[in-house]
């Protein structure tokens, strides 16, 4: 091997750790721009807290877009924006943000921010269920037990009752109860084998 081969592999041996080392500052320059926003959010300076997030979130941080969808959907530090909200929010769920995903389910049933889509907010609450969101699994229970934007299903109602229990929702239990007394034996086994499908997918 020549000297100058020799060389060269160092200087990709090096060249591979600045490429590591500078990613890692990278993704440490965003952490605390985040950081940096959540403390200046906790001492009730927003727009400090606004700036901060913004930075992060254009940086590719969920955390931060999802904190920025709440800033614009309250008005704290900027300007109520239900629009701008809704798209933080929505590139927060996309990256896998467990409560952006039930938050923007929520935005699609209520039509804040996009025209209002129900088909889209049952699509979110459910993916956001299935990761472990109790709220987002126990509101899927009463939209299926009271049959307003879907049709009435209490066997999906219960099956999503169950999910709510087991993601911890301090109410879950006592409305798979209640479904219980108005299920017959036969609905209840279906939904308990459809709650068990749900735990291997």
């Amino acid at each position: 091997m020549s000297h100058f081969g020799k060389s060269e592999n160092q200087l990709r041996t090096h060249a591979s750790k600045v490429v590591l080392f500078s990613g890692l500052f990278f993704s440490l320059t965003i952490a605390a721009d985040y950081e940096d926003g959540v403390n200046a959010a906790l001492t009730g300076d927003f727009e400090t807290a606004f700036r901060e997030f913004t930075i992060a979130a254009e940086e590719g941080l969920n955390l931060a877009q999802y904190n920025l969808g709440i800033l614009y959907f309250t008005g704290q530090g900027v300007s109520q924006d239900f629009e701008k909200a809704f798209l933080w929010t929505k590139t927060a769920a996309e990256q896998d943000h467990l409560n952006a995903q039930f938050n923007l389910g929520s935005l699609y049933l209520e039509g804040q921010g996009i025209p209002k889509d129900n088909l889209q907010g049952i699509e979110w609450f459910t993916k956001a269920a299935r990761n472990g969101h109790a709220d987002a699994a126990y509101s899927l229970a009463k939209l299926y037990q009271d049959g307003d934007i879907v049709t009435r299903d209490l066997v999906k109602a219960h099956a999503w009752a169950a999910q709510s229990e087991n993601n911890e929702h301090i109410d879950g239990q006592q409305l798979r109860l209640d479904l219980e007394n108005v299920l017959s034996d036969t609905e209840v086994s279906q939904a308990r084998r459809l709650f068990a499908t749900w735990q291997i997918q």
